[in-house]
Formats: C-alpha cells, sequence, structure tokens
C-alpha cells in the first residue's frame, strides 16, 4: 500500500485506455505526415515526456564525448578530445569487466561508479555520510506496484498557492484510507512534476515528521534537482534535513531517495539509469533487496557512465570545464526563458491559468473549458483534459499530456508540456496553442 504525491503512475483502467488512444493517435499522424497528407502543420512537436533530447535540446558535449571513447576506445589516443575526457574514458574501461562497455557489470552497478555516487551524495548535503553499501544503480524505478497489491491513496498540492503542500492534507488523505488500505509509503517529488513547485526545507521537515509519527517509508524521487531556476528557491534533499533533524528522525525514518541521469540536466533518457539511495532500513530488508538486485542484469553500462558523469561532472581547470559550464548554463537559461514564455502567454488566454514553475521541466496550465466543450468530450467517452489533448495534437500539431494521467484534484482539468526544448520551438508551441485555444473557446462558448 502506499501514499502517492500528484505525479500517480498507476493510473485507473479509463485513464490507460486514453492513454493509449493518444498514443494511437500520435503514431497515425506521424505516418501520415511521412506519407505527405496535407495538415496545418508540417511536423509534431512532441512536448508530452520529459525527454529533452527529443525535444530538440543538444546533449552535453562531455556526456557523449566520454561515451564515444569509450564505446570506441581508439578515440583515446586521438588528440581531438580533450585530455579529461581520453583520461576518464581510459579510467572507466579500466573498470568495466574484460575492459569494455559491452560486458555486463556488477548487477548493484560498477564498484567503483557506485563509491563515487556515495561520494557525489556525501558532497551534495554537506558532508552528511552517505555508504556506498546502500546504494543502488538501476535501470529504472517505475516498477509495477499494482501487481503487488499498491493502492493509491492521492493527496493533493495547494495550486492556487503556488502547488504548495500542506500538512491537513496529508493527514486527510492518511485518514481517508482508513477501513480500505493500510498506508506504509509517502510518496513526494521534489522539484515537483508535473507542478514543478520546490519544497522549502521547512516543508521537508515537516514531511519527515509526519512520516516518523505515521510510521511511513518516505519514497522521494529528486530527478530534477538539477533544474532548480526559482530565484528564490533551493533543493534540498530529504537525505540531507533527515541527516540535519538529528535523533530520533535521522536513526529511525525509513527512506529511499531516487536521482537519474535519464532526466534533468543530463537528460540522457534512453540511457536508462539511475540510483536509489536506502536509508534506515533493516538489515534483513537489505538483505532481501540485494538477494532481488542479484537476480536481474545490470543497468546499462554506458547508463551507468552517464551517472558516473552526473555525479563527478568537469572542475575548474578541467580543460573541458568551461564548455561544460557554457552549455549546462545555456539550458537554465532556456528553462528560464520558457516558463516566463508559457506562463506570459497561458494566463493571457481565457479559460487558462498557470502557476509559476521553480524547478523541474514541466508546465502544468489549468483549463476551465466551457461546459459545451465538456459536454463534447464525455460524448466523445473523454476526459475534458484528455479531449482538449486529442483535439489539440489533431489540429494544432503539439503532443502534450493530459493532467489526469497525474491525480489531479476532482474537478479540476490540466495539460502537461515540457518547457525543456529550444527557444524557437517554443515560441511556434506557443503560437499554435494559442490559435487552437483561443478557436476552441469561440467554437463552444
Amino acid at each position: 500500500m502506499s501514499m502517492l504525491q500528484e505525479n500517480d503512475p498507476y493510473m485507473k483502467d479509463m485513464k490507460q485506455v486514453e492513454t493509449a488512444a493518444l498514443f494511437r493517435q500520435i503514431i497515425r499522424i506521424m505516418e501520415e505526415l511521412r506519407q505527405g497528407v496535407k495538415k496545418p502543420y508540417k511536423e509534431v512537436i512532441d512536448v508530452a515526456s520529459g525527454d529533452p533530447q527529443k525535444t530538440g535540446m543538444k546533449p552535453l558535449s562531455f556526456v557523449r564525448q566520454i561515451l564515444a571513447a569509450c564505446l570506441y576506445p581508439q578515440l583515446i589516443n586521438d588528440n581531438k578530445l580533450p585530455v579529461d575526457v581520453r583520461q576518464r574514458a581510459q579510467r572507466l574501461l579500466g573498470e568495466c569487466p574484460g575492459g569494455s562497455v559491452g560486458s555486463y557489470s556488477a548487477t548493484r552497478g560498477m564498484p567503483d561508479i557506485v563509491h563515487r555516487v556515495s561520494e557525489y551524495i556525501s558532497r551534495r548535503d554537506g558532508g552528511a555520510w552517505s555508504n556506498p553499501e546502500n546504494i543502488y544503480i538501476s535501470p529504472g524505478s517505475q516498477w509495477s506496484l499494482a501487481e503487488l497489491g499498491a493502492v493509491p491513496v492521492p493527496y493533493y498540492l495547494d495550486e492556487e498557492q503556488g502547488w504548495e503542500l500542506h500538512m491537513e492534507e496529508l493527514h486527510r488523505a492518511l485518514a481517508s484510507a482508513k477501513g480500505v488500505c493500510n498506508p506504509v509509503a509517502l510518496y513526494i517529488i521534489n522539484p515537483g512534476n508535473p507542478s514543478g513547485q520546490v519544497q522549502s526545507r521547512q516543508s521537508i521537515q515537516e514531511v519527515i515528521q509526519f512520516a516518523s509519527e505515521k510510521r511511513l517509508f518516505i519514497l522521494a524521487d529528486e530527478v530534477y534537482q538539477d533544474t532548480v531556476y526559482g530565484e528564490k528557491s533551493e533543493f534540498v534533499s530529504y537525505k540531507r534535513v533527515l541527516a540535519e533533524m538529528g535523533p530520533p528522525f535521522s536513526d529511525t525514518v525509513e527512506l529511499a531517495s531516487f536521482h537519474s541521469a535519464s532526466k534533468g540536466m543530463l537528460g540522457e533518457c534512453g540511457l536508462r539509469c539511475g540510483y536509489v539511495e536506502l536509508v534506515n532500513l533493516d538489515p534483513a530488508v537489505m538483505k532481501y533487496i540485494y538477494t532481488q538486485f542479484s537476480k536481474d542484469s545490470c543497468a546499462p553500462v554506458l547508463g551507468q557512465i552517464a551517472l558516473d558523469v552526473m555525479a563527478n561532472p568537469p572542475q575548474p581547470g578541467d580543460p573541458s570545464y568551461p564548455f561544460y559550464i557554457e552549455e549546462t548554463q545555456h539550458i537554465r537559461t532556456t528553462l528560464v526563458h520558457n516558463v516566463n514564455r508559457a506562463l506570459t502567454a497561458f494566463n493571457s488566454l481565457p479559460g487558462l491559468t498557470c502557476q509559476p514553475g521553480e524547478g523541474g521541466v514541466f508546465v502544468f496550465p489549468r483549463l476551465d473549458l466551457p461546459p459545451r466543450a465538456i459536454q463534447k468530450a464525455k460524448e466523445a467517452g473523454l476526459g475534458p483534459d484528455t479531449f482538449y489533448c486529442v483535439n489539440l495534437l489533431e489540429d494544432a500539431g503539439v503532443f502534450a499530456r493530459p493532467g489526469a494521467e497525474y491525480g489531479q484534484k476532482e474537478g479540476t482539468h490540466h495539460i502537461r508540456i515540457c518547457i525543456m526544448t529550444p527557444p524557437d520551438i517554443m515560441e511556434e508551441l506557443l503560437r499554435r496553442v494559442t490559435s487552437f485555444h483561443t478557436q476552441l473557446m469561440k467554437d463552444f462558448s
């Protein structure tokens, strides 16, 4: 059993059907465009997922140079690559079984990379000790809890207050489960997906106290920690706050924190690699987890190498450092530009409101559709936000995700749009959405 935040990956059957229909639609439209079928657009703008490279963002050069040298070791002797890239690639290949990225690694991850990830966590958290034995590298964290009998108990953020989390809402959600299930875990996403809020240190402390009081296991999804852009926002990990709170919390509250090279600043989604750090688990449970991981194959070795780069980017004085900083700063500047442009555009349209974002790579505007549009959606057997996304894709060539997939509060409707995309594509997207939305409101008013 689990309590889940607004990003609930376990959709009800109806929402799964609607999502499947939306994906069939995008496949059909892409095929029609390839066949030369005339449409009001020449290409689809796909901002449905958090995949920045799909939206047109370029990968970080340092990551790709190291991957290239590891895949083709002859490049290690090529002076066209910076010396720190060649040195890192040579060291990583030496850590691979057989000296090749084509070999299996240990199932929980290459030991040297696991240790460096542990050191990265300690640096990030102000020296709070991280034990490599508690870290597991994995190709994904979205295991099917539903197959294990898990039931989501939703709680909601306060949209009007910038998607704040109120403790009264956690208490309400927990009380609502009485007689239905026995909640054992609290799922948190910080920075938020799709809401874009960044939790304050005080909010994190309150959540930890709540989890301690109610004996809940905290699952902290922190994969967007490197994409915080709010002027007054700062990412602080659950692990750090837990350590700073001291006993009894630091010794007793169970925590699993997740981070990934597949999301955020690196955005290497196709490499499918991240880590989980487990804190305060019973030794018997840790032994069971080790056994379970030992049954599976390792995470992709190239993904583990990308994770190593995420944990250990170029440092001042390294040949690759200036260009790495230039590229990462460009990504942050792009996020700030795009979120401001999206807020201006969406909030200027009747029937659309969007809260300011502080981090992550999404905006989550709210739809206030006319009754006739809602009735039309009902007649089509779709939720209002899915109806909106279906028509936005068909008429304007913009692929967004309906808010119903993310456990939105009953009676509200949203769409999720990835803003980690080149500014020119964002401008075209906003132009298309503005035109489509204006016509839809006119047709159904």
